[in-house]
């Protein structure tokens, strides 16, 4: 296998802190790989290195001189001042300059080169490229090309980036993240469309299902060593467990040894000068061994929460509009004790406004809200909080309580708490400026939960923690007897965690489903869902507003290039037309899935589109030749 990028012996050092040291790695061309390690180990800073964005402080880093690389950064910046359209050009490659030098050749006061523009945009197939930017753009819900990148959510700025990308095609894509920030149907579109796409793949993504469905091959960096696993996640997870297993049983026979080891050293006679040098130094072999700790903890509390009483949340006709965006119209809900509820739906159709009505910090346009007098609540948000540069996690959970009750009478320390969310001894001590941006996020999940709330609000969790943390939070999540509401688009943690759904479907529509995310995936339910949320029309891609300069009158007899066009539409429209028949016979089988059908009736729209175009273009073409 070809190699596209390969690192040799790279260190990183921010300050005081060793990210990793002596790392190697290879990534072959068509590979599929994911890096998996906790926050703070250097995921992000890898990334950066291996895309170009930042250097290492040692070693080598080759790539094949022709490989185009894109890379999706975990944090999006784009001019706010671009258009859609603009910010998708991401890559300059010599399609996207041909197709630029074309559209200005048409608005100049020449029209020389404009013969030589018309072969090489059918030399590179330019043709379709703003077709394909259409596609890619409807697919990743984003419609309004002209709107300013300003004027964009967080996760509309990702999937323009996530856009650009693909239509580029570049060889070696780097992702960091990618799943943050996007919709439960946009996420499922890109795991298609990435699995089955011929490029090679490094990312670094804390979705499971994410990672067993396109990766086929899982680099783990642990304690500064990178260990390799040919296979997806769930071949990942077996084949790591074995390893830990084996690394214990070393680790257990080590002390052994070391135990006998001590013990020949405390005989040796005092009256001998030296004691047998190989013995000795085999004893600090053993030591280092013997000492070598595995960080591979569960969450193990039985905590104590308030108790609830009968009356939790009971929700009585809530309505709530943003001007003429309907968010929440007439929904009515009783939210029963230790219920689990995952919400569901795309971007800005309400989810979090649903939340801030529950907790209060909205108040509804009409109906009520009504909240148990036993209700204890806790809110984890999306922005988090702001910590002080100069405090420590020990004193910042400790400034919110110093343990936590558990059920048999007992207390666990707030050092307790951290420890078991990977804050080491040294860790908890350490300036908050020194943590990563996932290591803070794990501190801000630590301060919600030792809160011990009976009604916990969790507004996307699982963005920028590790799979570790995520697996730690999961255990606590549902072993405890609260109330838990979730908006979460990470389908594994829902699935782990949620015994109910609502689906926010938009104009203000919320249905109600019993069970998790993959019972509700597999439900008509969805199939209704997906019909509710398909991408509409998009507009045309649209230049610049200059005033075009009128070319000369049409000739009656076609050009040498018109005639050519003429002569391929023919072809494609007769094939186009055979497809379409094809798939009209598919639907209409009965063989085919809910899902499936959904689909393939989006796909057949935009193939009639693609065949409507085509034959507009042969008329013209056509009233021309008569």
């Amino acid at each position: 296998m070809e190699s596209l990028l390969q690192a040799e012996n790279i260190s990183k050092r921010y300050g005081d802190k060793l990210l990793f040291e002596n790392i190697s790695l290879s990534i072959g061309d068509g590979q599929k790989i994911a890096l998996v390690a906790k926050n703070g180990t250097g995921k992000t800073s890898l990334l950066n290195i291996l895309a170009g964005v930042d250097s290492s402080d040692s070693g080598k880093l080759s790539r094949r001189r022709d490989v185009r690389i894109g890379y999706l950064p975990q944090e999006i910046d784009m001019n706010p001042d671009r258009t859609v359209l603009d910010a998708v050009f991401v890559l300059e490659n010599e399609i996207t300059q041909t197709i630029r030098q074309y559209n200005d050749c048409l608005y100049s006061e020449s029209h020389e080169v404009l013969p030589s523009l018309l072969d090489k945009m059918d030399a590179l197939n330019a043709w379709d490229y703003e077709s394909r930017i259409r596609q890619i753009l409807g697919k990743l819900d984003i419609h309004d090309l002209d709107k300013k990148i300003g004027t964009l959510s967080g996760g509309q700025k990702k999937r323009v980036a996530l856009a650009g990308l693909l239509i580029c095609e570049p060889q070696l894509l780097i992702l960091d993240e990618p799943t943050n920030q996007l919709d439960l149907n946009v996420i499922e579109w890109l795991e298609d469309f990435l699995s089955t796409a011929n490029i090679t793949i490094f990312m670094v993504t804390h979705d499971r299902y994410f990672l067993d469905r396109i990766c086929d091959t899982i680099i783990e960096l642990d304690g500064g060593k990178t260990y390799s696993y040919s296979g997806n996640y769930t071949y990942y997870v077996e084949k790591r467990a074995e390893r830990i297993e084996n690394l214990q049983a070393n680790i257990e026979r080590a002390q052994n040894l070391m135990r006998t080891e001590q013990e020949w050293i405390r005989r040796m006679p005092k009256a001998r000068s030296h004691k047998a040098k190989y013995r000795i130094d085999e004893f600090e072999n053993l030591k280092a061994k013997a000492s070598q700790r595995i960080d591979n903890r569960k969450l193990e509390l039985d905590v104590a929460n308030q108790r609830l009483g009968k009356k939790i949340i009971d929700i009585y006709n809530v309505s709530k509009s943003f001007g003429d965006q309907r968010i929440i119209n007439e929904f009515s809900y009783k939210v029963s004790r230790g219920e689990k509820i995952g919400i569901v739906g795309r971007n800005g159709v309400g989810k979090t406004t649903f939340l801030n009505l529950i907790t209060g910090n909205l108040a509804p346009d009409s109906g009520h809200i009504e909240i148990g007098q036993t209700v204890k609540f806790a809110y984890y948000t999306q922005d988090g909080i702001s910590f002080n540069d100069d405090d420590k996690p020990i004193d910042i959970v400790r400034k919110i309580s110093d343990d936590v009750k558990l059920r048999d009478g007992k207390s666990f320390s707030a050092s307790g708490l951290l420890n078991y969310f990977m804050f080491t001894g040294d860790m908890q001590h350490t300036l908050v400026r020194k943590l990563s941006g996932g290591e803070k996020r794990r501190l801000y999940l630590c301060t919600v939960l030792i809160q011990q709330p009976n009604v916990l609000i969790m507004d996307e969790p699982t963005n920028d923690l590790d799979i570790t943390t995520l697996q730690v939070l999961e255990e606590y999540l549902t072993m405890i007897d609260a109330t838990v509401i979730i908006v979460s688009h990470d389908r594994f943690f829902m699935d782990k965690i949620v015994d109910h759904i609502f689906v926010f479907e938009g104009d203000g529509r919320i249905a109600d489903f019993p069970g998790n995310y993959t019972q509700f995936r597999d439900s008509r339910e969805y199939v209704r869902y997906m019909e509710s949320v398909m991408p509409k029309e998009i507009k045309p891609v649209a230049t610049e507003p200059r005033k075009p300069v009128q070319p000369p009158a049409p000739k009656k007899k076609l050009s040498y290039n018109e005639q050519r066009e003429y002569e391929m539409l023919e072809k494609e429209l007769e094939d186009l037309n055979a497809k379409r028949v094809t798939m009209e016979e598919e639907m209409n089988s009965g063989n085919l899935s809910p899902f499936e059908i959904v689909a393939k009736s989006s796909e057949y729209s935009q193939l009639i589109e693609s065949i409507d175009a085509k034959e507009m273009r042969w008329l013209e073409l056509a009233e021309k030749l008569e």
